[in-house]
């Protein structure tokens, strides 16, 4: 008498089973990986406006560094581990104090403790020219400290922990000029490289963008 074997394998509902739960189990990995990513290592911003031109152009698409200030656990201000403090140059993103539902994008002028003024579009650091070789300057005129704090601001000592920011693109930027200082606590990070850019006035990608380290 022939003896049948019996099958090692799943019967054909429960293979079904099995593939259907690795699906579930590899998309929720995926899930937790792209959570993990994005909350602690990197994070990809779109810019929407003119502020940070020509450094950042509207359409450019930027990573930012999300650990490199000190790693944080969700709703908590301060770093659980300190890696680097802010620097004057950084190129940072932060929630909007006005509105911290909110992310912008500035460069960091002033540090903790600088005695800052700006006199007809000339930054002063502790009473000391300032070297701006990312500022644009696009309107000649000097508008008075009695209309707007453009042209002319300060003195101001920035308080601990705080940080004074301004676009690239001095005079189309709203920026510490006229809503005060940014708080260590609402930094998100630094911005680090363009890796997409589309002009979407002229319908093109700008090649020449892509890759671009951020100074």
């Amino acid at each position: 008498m022939l003896n049948v074997l019996k099958s090692d394998s799943y019967p054909e509902k429960d293979t079904k089973k099995g593939v259907l739960r690795e699906y579930v189990e590899a998309i929720l990995i995926a899930v937790i990986l792209a959570l993990f990513i994005r909350t602690f290592v990197v994070q990809a911003f779109k810019i929407p406006s003119g502020s940070m031109e020509p450094t950042l152009l509207i359409g450019d698409h930027i990573l930012v560094n999300k650990f490199i200030y000190g790693i944080r656990i969700p709703f908590v201000s301060e770093p659980i581990i300190s890696i680097k403090q802010p620097k004057r140059g950084d190129i940072i993103v932060f929630k909007f104090p006005e509105d911290p539902n909110k992310d912008f994008i500035k460069r960091i002028i002033g540090l903790p403790g600088d005695l800052l003024m700006i006199k007809d579009k000339k930054i002063f650091i502790n009473n000391r020219p300032f070297n701006d070789p990312y500022g644009m300057y696009s309107d000649p005129f000097i508008m008075p400290k009695s209309i707007r704090p453009r042209d002319n601001f300060g003195p101001m000592k920035i308080p601990p922990h705080s940080f004074f920011v301004m676009g690239d693109n001095r005079d189309h930027s709203y920026d510490s000029r006229f809503w005060g200082v940014v708080d260590f606590s609402a930094i998100r990070g630094k911005a680090f490289i363009i890796y997409w850019s589309w002009d979407k006035e002229r319908f093109d990608v700008r090649w020449n963008r892509l890759g671009k380290i951020l100074h």
